[in-house]
């Protein structure tokens, strides 16, 4: 399995600045690749490929038109915009709005890769982590890194650095248990399990507003390109990653929990990006839902345990006993005239969620997730 671990970076001022320089110099080649393959069709009606692209880079290192410090990454700025070409291309074939692929400005353009691990980047086992031009960067390792280290990035992120190790190692199956559970996801409970169990909706991007609000105020009243404006945007974007954090961290610790406690887990295969197009799309992004499964998902398959994906039509206007119950979405309560089952809607529909996931039908009903990449 392949595994992501990331780490807050504490480079010095100088160090800094060598690091913005290497992004500022990965934009330039991303955006004179893009220019040539561009021009190449428009002039000539020839398309340019990765490989014609990267047998170049040889010659405009040894001329200095390149200032990146490794061969490597420039190999992966290329591999990129390769990547952003074949997606365009994908797009297009699928008759989706296309969406040529775009200039990057250096201040958008937020992270290097090294391919290959111990060339030009790796770890020390004075816990620092060197890097070719910057030296011995020093690294906050809060957990080890286990596996085998595949690639390494070093991220910029609101004015703080991160590095991530691309990792491969074998899955660690927690000890056997009987114990199944079905989910049901929501915006007055982040979430209710089959067992009436209630977890509460921290909603992060709704406490966070008003320091947005000010911040996003402080922004559009400065003068654009200017140095306060540059500041105000640091510090609307500090606001935007502390909301993040806040909202992953809780993430984390839920389906942790979860996965540690059950070994069947049972949840919706719901629509999100429809129902984030609605009247409670602030709610439905803020709550993060394919986040949470992408979390469950690969923290179930490293720990043996098997997570369900079920359809979700009627999960809540069905009874645990088949009856239908047709119900409001003001209805918060589930009253079954056949059965005579009196309980919470939600507390029900988890139920209905995992009676499904247990009876397992071939068909579209159910599906089980059997790999996922942290």
């Amino acid at each position: 399995m392949r595994f992501t671990y990331r780490y807050r970076l504490y480079p010095t001022k100088a160090q800094s600045e060598f690091l913005n320089g290497q992004l500022r110099e990965a934009a330039d080649l991303y955006n004179c690749a893009l220019e040539e393959r561009r021009d190449a069709w428009k002039i000539c009606r020839k398309s340019i490929h990765y490989y014609d692209q990267a047998n170049q880079l040889k010659a405009m290192r040894a001329e200095g038109l390149i200032g990146l410090a490794n061969f490597s990454c420039c190999q992966d700025v290329l591999r990129r915009v390769d990547k952003t070409f074949k997606a365009f291309f994908a797009r297009v074939k699928r008759g989706e709005k296309p969406g040529y692929p775009r200039f990057r400005s250096f201040r958008r353009y937020d992270s290097i890769t090294f391919p290959s691990y111990g060339d030009g980047c790796r770890l020390l086992d004075t816990g620092k982590l060197r890097m070719q031009g910057a030296g011995h960067l020093k690294v906050k390792l809060h957990r080890p890194v286990e596996g085998q280290i595949k690639t390494i990035t070093v991220k910029r992120e609101a004015g703080r650095w991160f590095v991530c190790f691309s990792v491969e190692r074998s899955a660690k199956p927690l000890p056997p248990s009987s114990e199944a559970v079905g989910i049901d996801v929501g915006l007055s409970s982040f979430a209710v399990l089959s067992d009436g169990a209630e977890i509460s909706n921290p909603r992060h991007y709704r406490q966070a507003q008003a320091r947005l609000r000010r911040a996003q105020r402080k922004v559009a009243r400065r003068k654009k390109d200017g140095n306060r404006r540059r500041k105000a945007v640091r510090e609307l974007q500090c606001a935007h990653a502390h909301v993040h954090d806040q909202r992953s961290d809780f993430q984390h610790k839920v389906s942790r929990d979860l996965v540690n406690e059950y070994s069947l887990i049972a949840v919706e295969d719901l629509n999100v990006k429809g129902l984030s197009a609605g009247m409670l799309a602030k709610s439905v992004h803020d709550a993060a839902w394919n986040a949470f499964r992408l979390k469950l998902s690969y923290k179930a398959e490293d720990a043996g345990r098997v997570l369900v994906k079920v359809n979700p039509r009627r999960t809540s206007q069905t009874c645990v006993c088949g009856a239908a119950v047709s119900k409001t979405l003001a209805d918060r309560w589930h009253a079954c005239p056949a059965c005579g089952l009196s309980a919470g809607r939600d507390h029900v529909s988890a139920q209905v969620i995992l009676q499904r996931a247990g009876t397992r039908p071939s068909g579209a009903n159910v599906e089980v997730v059997v790999s996922c990449v942290s």
